[in-house]
């Protein structure tokens, strides 16, 4: 006997609706399990986690500064995943942006007027493009895989940025910490709320709405989809391969190098070794969540967001490492990947014979 999974005919549409909700249940489950593990009462563990940045309204608009990055790069990665164009490397893109964007204000700091900010947004939006489109290249002209070449990229940027910060780029008055200068009031992003939430919030609605009416409603949005799911197809109906990954590549590094400069020039105000937790990675958790739909991503990108603040908090209160964060987010991957897969596929047992045969 042997166990195989067999592509089901017509997959559940309602299943596929209520997909994320149950991967989010069963994490909640298999967190309260993890917690209880840890000697931790699971039911306070999960509220710390999940529910108390809600409740306060510092924590809330917090989670709605993490949540930016999040969405913005999300939304770029789901056009590349309909395009059937894996790219891992969004963390690196979002980088670049962020170290492209910034050199105005690092290497010409008495430039200041209104263009400034608007200038360094196009420019981190260019790098991340720049930074996008290396592995494009690769995967159209020598048929380099672009899920290795775009996840080798992020080693490459956080490397380049760690040396920029503490050489060439190290602030001179900074006691030699490895960090820029402070950026200026004009290379700044306009606030919207009490404390660090920014333009790019807003942002990255807009952009949402944007990318979905392009891919439902568009000639070119459907080429892209079609790509995905039928290629053979798309190229019949002259939707070229090689065009659309270059494409799909550039908005999505565009993209993320927009939530990079953001990043830089909003809650942090300049570079340093680390300015992402990680958010190029949980943005692919965001984009799978949120069913490969820019709306989506919004809603996805505001729970994963929680878990960033809920980690803190819990690593606080509760006394839990802070690697908590990540466990739980390769949690909620795996449940989502898992639903996706028993929705599309079912196990059959399949015989000697009929193995043998097959």
């Amino acid at each position: 006997m042997q166990l195989s999974l067999e592509r089901r005919n017509t997959p559940s549409t309602a299943m596929m609706v209520l997909s994320p909700v149950i991967a989010i249940f069963l994490t909640l489950i298999t967190g309260g399990i993890l917690f209880l593990g840890l000697g931790k009462d699971p039911l306070m563990g999960l509220y710390f986690f999940f529910f108390e940045p809600l409740t306060v309204w510092w924590s809330f608009e917090e989670v709605l500064v993490k949540m930016t990055p999040l969405a913005l790069i999300a939304i770029g990665l789901t056009i590349c995943f309909l395009a059937n164009t894996w790219n891992i490397g969004a963390e690196g893109q979002f980088i670049f942006g962020a170290i492209v964007g910034g050199m105005l204000p690092v290497l010409f700091p008495d430039f200041q007027n209104v263009t400034v900010l608007p200038l360094m947004l196009l420019m981190g939006i260019l790098g991340g493009m720049f930074f996008g489109l290396i592995p494009a290249l690769f995967k159209v002209r020598f048929g380099a895989n672009e899920i290795l070449t775009s996840l080798m990229l992020v080693y490459v940027a956080e490397l380049f940025l760690d040396w920029l910060v503490r050489g060439p780029w190290r602030n001179p008055g900074g006691l030699n910490f490895p960090e820029t200068v402070r950026f200026h009031e004009f290379a700044t992003v306009p606030l919207i709320g009490a404390d660090r939430l920014h333009i790019g919030f807003i942002l990255a609605i807009v952009i949402a709405v944007l990318l979905f009416i392009f891919l439902n409603r568009s000639f070119k949005g459907f080429g892209v989809k079609l790509s995905g799911t039928a290629p053979k197809a798309a190229k019949f109906a002259g939707f070229d391969r090689n065009k659309t990954t270059y494409f799909v590549l550039a908005i999505s590094g565009g993209l993320a190098g927009l939530a990079g400069i953001l990043e830089v020039a909003g809650p942090i105000g300049q570079l340093r070794p680390a300015i992402s937790p990680g958010y190029g990675f949980t943005a692919i958790i965001v984009a799978f969540l949120g069913r490969l739909n820019p709306i989506g991503a919004l809603v996805a990108a505001f729970i994963l967001s929680i878990t960033y603040i809920g980690g803190e908090s819990a690593q606080i209160t509760i006394g839990v490492t802070d690697k908590i964060t990540r466990v739980f987010q390769g949690i909620l991957l795996f449940y989502v990947l898992a639903c996706d897969t028993l929705i599309t596929y079912r196990f059959r047992w399949i015989g000697r014979k009929e193995s043998h045969v097959a």
